[in-house]
């Protein structure tokens, strides 16, 4: 049969005068260089068979497009028969030290914390339906702040890592912090029960970063998050995070630049990744969100995020480069246990109680048709060519706008307007991203 270019591949001319082209799978996440005089014969179907087999390796032309459009469709489900690592985020408490003006916990947050039964019977689900399974375990710790909930940490921690041990298989944890509490004696002291990595919010400058991210006393937290990312980035990863508004994301640089006088260069975190300030979870349809990012297609996310991107990789720090991936909705063995022992599949889900999935006592319930797990699966989403990277985009974008799981969160204006700038950021800075693909089990469609 005769090799076709598949649907899920992007061709932009290169401006350098050299008359060649960039030719990108958005499903492989290979990106070639042809000649125009390659491309043409490649349309015209007269490419030599050496050419078109290297082309069909990296599945920029593929033997039946209508076989790969149905392989597409069918891939977060044999993704999830394959997966055999589990990941829960457990919500320690939705307490605070810091009072972030738009924070998305905001209308549900106060002083509620995990207790130690809900602790335990979050071990005994995990080892029970995950590690007596034969599953590799990854935690992530999350609040509020859950590094005021550390003995929970411990409580929870130990027991699946003494079943992992004896059951042979991986158990590790992170914590989303703010970092305040961040300090060496802590991180030493989780180490030993699977601490790996920390995902840190620095929000800008010292002078944004404090008045978004103040304690609730009101001073200021730069410096204290800065002086414990130095402390412990030799025992853990830190992965880098900062939540930018359309108003002061050109000023983020600084703050690189400030870590890099520090002495945080590029060889002592993680990677770095920005992301939108988004609405408060929980509002309802029609609630104020400006200011605020409720779409993955916003023209000002899509000036700023290749700006950040560039800055990022400008200055030598790593970040994250697209791949195939969706939604952690889509994905089974991906759970929000909550506090209260209530579970989700998304952390910002739990303003909407009609979200909840089930709970650790009673089970997971069938959210097929709350969540609407095949919303992605219509004509214009299978035959976009950005389909790999998105699978319809973040339902809680969706959900922020509509107030249910109705529709897809389009992200097909995003990638028009920054995908050809991130191919060409990540020619430049060779070996400074990395993919991020959640579909590495599945087989290849």
């Amino acid at each position: 049969m005769h090799l076709q270019l598949s649907r899920y591949v992007k061709i932009y001319p290169l401006s350098d005068g050299s008359n060649n082209f960039l030719v990108y799978s958005t499903k492989k996440g290979s990106l070639v260089r042809l000649s125009k005089t390659l491309l043409d014969a490649l349309n015209q179907g007269t490419l030599s068979e050496e050419h078109c087999e290297a082309l069909r390796r990296v599945e920029i032309l593929v033997d039946d497009p209508a076989a790969e459009r149905a392989a597409m469709e069918s891939l977060v489900s044999r993704a999830n028969q394959r997966n055999n690592k589990f990941k829960a985020i457990v919500v320690l408490n939705l307490d605070c030290n810091l009072a972030c003006p738009y924070c998305y916990e905001d209308f549900y947050r106060g002083k509620k914390y995990m207790d130690g039964s809900v602790a335990r019977q979050t071990a005994e689900y995990i080892i029970r339906e995950q590690v007596q399974r034969g599953r590799d375990v990854k935690i992530g710790f999350y609040g509020g702040e859950p590094l005021l909930s550390v003995p929970t940490i411990r409580a929870i921690a130990a027991p699946i890592q003494q079943a992992a041990r004896e059951a042979g298989v991986d158990f590790r944890f992170a914590l989303t912090t703010n970092a305040t509490l961040l300090n060496r004696k802590t991180v030493e002291q989780l180490l030993p029960l699977g601490l790996r990595e920390a995902i840190v919010t620095l929000d800008g400058t010292r002078e944004i970063h404090n008045r978004q991210r103040p304690f609730v006393s009101g001073k200021g937290s730069f410096d204290t998050i800065v002086h414990n990312i130095k402390a412990v980035c030799d025992l853990i990863t830190v992965q880098l995070g900062g939540n930018y508004s359309q108003e002061e994301f050109r000023d983020f640089p600084k703050m690189l630049d400030h870590l890099l006088a520090e002495g945080v260069g590029p060889e002592r975190v993680g990677f770095v990744q920005f992301a939108p300030i988004t609405a408060k979870s929980g509002q309802t349809t029609g609630a104020d969100t400006h200011g605020t990012c409720v779409s993955g297609s916003e023209a000002w996310v899509s000036e700023a995020a290749p700006f950040l991107r560039e800055e990022t990789l400008k200055r030598g720090y790593a970040t994250y480069r697209p791949a195939m991936s969706a939604c952690m909705v889509e994905f089974e063995k991906d759970l929000v246990i909550n506090y209260d022992g209530t579970l989700f599949k998304c952390p910002a889900f739990i303003g909407w109680p009609e979200l909840s999935i089930g709970t650790l006592s009673e089970g997971v319930k069938d959210y097929r048709e709350s969540h609407n797990l095949d919303v992605w699966k219509n004509d214009e989403c299978l035959d976009c060519p950005y389909l790999p990277l998105c699978f319809g985009g973040c339902r809680l974008f969706t959900q922020l706008r509509n107030g249910s799981i109705d529709s897809v969160d389009c992200r097909k204006a995003y990638y028009d307007q920054t995908l050809e700038e991130i191919l060409l950021q990540d020619l430049r800075y060779a070996g400074k991203t990395a993919c991020t693909s959640r579909f590495a089990s599945a087989p290849a469609s």
